[in-house]
């Protein structure tokens, strides 16, 4: 807030005044709410009259939440957190810190769930594929759980289960994304044991919650018992740990790794889809209809010859809404072109990966498509 001067555009007759009004020595000449009644009034605030500016506060007040600014500030908050846990020197308030960051999450899930979907293919460089790939399965964990109709407690605790889950391979998870070779036994071996371990780190921790411990321990296993570190199946999985899973396998098929390229959202679903065996196909189909066959943040080519990014999803599973980003003579366009793909024109004709639009115009900055709601 700043003192400035009151300037004749400042005041018109008829007004209410919408601020205290001081003269030079800082006695109030005019209280907040007077009517202008006169150009003479005008005149004598314009000669003698400042106040408070608070427009630039409200501004600020009034500006949307950023999505993607938030998640963020959880990837650096739980970075260290989850450091911290793994070496076991967590701090005393852990689980509060945790469940601070797991309401976090859910609130721009609520908020806006398009930017929050399109920050796990469009943010990916935010930080160690670690700690990111926890925080973009609990979003998408958290994106079928509201479909599901689950209630708020469960909903945290399986946000709180994705985002600690690879707790027991922290950094061992780091080198595997960078790995260019496959696993030794050793490192298979280690792998298998990190749910386990998980769960024993976190109740050193300080984690007591019985349903938030059994998620993280489970979400390996798989529907036909062939999963680790128990061999559960079924029923005798926790319907958290079966979402976790889902969105763990999603969210890793579409990140970028040294060792292989990503797939491209829709390859990933389809191919989610297809392990019947070892998922529970009823959830499955869940997420789909929740992701829509082409997520948000997909590239795609339309059959008008137009390159565009799905910006939200549509009443349809197959036809979302698309922003236009390149024109069909392969020229950038300066102003994005919003698409209904319902129509026959603007109906989308294949995916593109990123590599192959990134080849065509400069990085897309998510701003630019979802707007303050994807400031960085």
């Amino acid at each position: 807030m700043k003192i400035r001067r009151v300037t004749p555009s400042d005041l018109k007759l008829g007004m209410l005044l919408p601020w205290n009004v001081y003269g030079a020595n800082g006695a109030l000449l005019v209280r907040k709410g007077h009517l202008i009644a006169s150009a003479n009034q005008i005149e004598y605030l314009v000669e003698r009259g400042s106040f408070e500016d608070d427009s630039a506060v409200l501004a600020k007040e009034r500006e949307p939440v950023s999505v993607l600014r938030t998640l963020n500030l959880v990837h650096l908050r739980l970075q260290d957190l989850l450091q911290a846990i793994a070496i076991r020197s967590a701090p005393a308030d852990a689980v509060r810190q945790l469940e601070d960051l797991g309401v976090m999450v859910d609130q721009m899930v609520a908020l806006h769930p398009d930017v929050a979907v399109a920050c796990v293919l469009h943010n990916q460089q935010a930080a160690p594929y670690a700690v990111r790939h926890s925080v973009d399965t609990a979003v998408v964990a958290q994106l079928a759980a509201r479909a599901q109709k689950l209630p708020a407690p469960q909903r945290m605790v399986l946000t709180l289960a994705a985002l600690t889950m690879n707790v027991g391979m922290l950094e061992q998870h780091e080198r595997l994304h960078v790995a260019s070779a496959a696993l030794c036994a050793t490192e298979q071996a280690r792998l298998r044991d990190h749910p386990a371990l998980g769960v024993t780190l976190l109740q050193a921790a300080g984690v007591t919650d019985a349903d938030w411990l059994q998620a993280v321990r489970y979400h390996h296993e798989n529907e036909d018992g062939s999963g680790y570190p128990d061999g559960k199946a079924g029923g005798h999985i926790p319907l958290a740990s079966k979402l976790i899973a889902l969105a763990d396998r999603y969210c890793a098929r579409v990140s970028e790794r040294r060792y292989r390229k990503p797939m491209l959202p829709n390859a990933a679903l389809r191919e989610i889809l297809l392990e019947r065996q070892t998922i529970d196909g009823q959830l499955a189909a869940v997420l789909i209809r929740e992701l829509g066959i082409y997520p948000v943040g997909t590239y795609v080519r339309l059959q008008n010859g137009e390159i565009g990014v799905v910006s939200r999803k549509g009443l349809q599973t197959t036809a979302p809404h698309v922003e236009a980003i390149i024109g069909p003579r392969g020229a950038p366009l300066e102003v994005f072109l919003q698409r209904d793909t319902k129509s026959e024109l603007n109906s989308i004709r294949d995916v593109l990966s990123p590599a192959q639009v990134g080849a065509m115009r400069p990085p897309l900055r998510m701003e630019q498509v979802w707007g303050r709601a994807a400031a960085a």
